[in-house]
């Protein structure tokens, strides 16, 4: 099947994935005055931050990919001896059930939990994927405990299935903002920005605006240093995710 055509197919079935990049990408908005210093995370002190990446069948590959990517590339040389101890997040991937699923261009895919055996995450990464009332149960729990949920295209349609961004700001990938803001009419729908962040949820635009949503996460927790280290190891050459 055609991208394009998977594209438009997904879309009708609450899921929306594209390949075009965003327009007017290097604007941005912090929602509800969260910067600098109110929006600093700490990290804890010693072992791994838990990063979990919800997905389901359709998900979209680039848009975990992408999170997945900054998140393992991350490297505090003061924070142990070893490798293992210097490398903060520690990555999952969780769903309703753990048997194979398809991605996006028929990727096979094992999640490596379910959403109730999962341990407890502080980051969560919720991609363009068809989702279920069970991911969107999983999410409202989760929405009291973690630091950060960051949707990436239109994962941001299953925020707002979970009721996560009634009265918050949000972006999406911007072939469905009108749609976004048709089916969610209580969130104030942002549009041109590569993500948009509240306190302790965050939308990224389309594809790969989520590296950048990522590398902004890096920065809340460890400084804008690690941020750039991380994106110079990685290549990433765009400035994107910088406020």
């Amino acid at each position: 099947m055609k991208r394009r055509q998977f594209i438009n197919q997904a879309a009708c079935m609450g899921v929306g994935v594209a390949a075009a990049s965003l327009p007017d990408a290097g604007k941005f908005l912090i929602a509800n005055s969260v910067a600098a210093a109110g929006s600093k995370l700490t990290p804890p002190a010693k072992g791994k931050i838990p990063v979990a990446v919800a997905i389901s069948d359709g998900v979209t590959v680039i848009d975990f990919a992408g999170p997945w990517e900054v998140f393992q590339d991350v490297m505090i040389p003061d924070r142990g001896k070893d490798m293992d101890e210097q490398m903060p997040f520690q990555l999952f991937t969780v769903s309703e059930k753990t048997e194979p699923l398809t991605g996006s261009a028929g990727l096979k895919l094992l999640p490596d939990y379910t959403f109730d055996s999962a341990p407890q995450p502080k980051v969560v990464v919720v991609p363009a994927q068809r989702g279920s009332q069970a991911l969107h149960a999983w999410l409202r729990k989760m929405s009291t405990s973690t630091d950060v949920i960051m949707s990436v295209c239109t994962g941001a349609f299953q925020l707002g299935k979970a009721g996560l961004l009634s009265g918050k700001s949000a972006t999406t990938h911007h072939d469905f903002l009108d749609r976004f803001a048709k089916t969610f009419p209580d969130v104030s729908v942002k549009r041109g920005l590569r993500f948009v962040e509240e306190e302790k949820i965050s939308t990224a635009g389309g594809l790969t605006s989520g590296i950048d949503l990522a590398l902004h996460v890096v920065e809340r927790y460890f400084g804008r240093e690690v941020a750039e280290a991380t994106a110079t190891y990685m290549e990433y050459q765009s400035k994107g995710w910088v406020v």
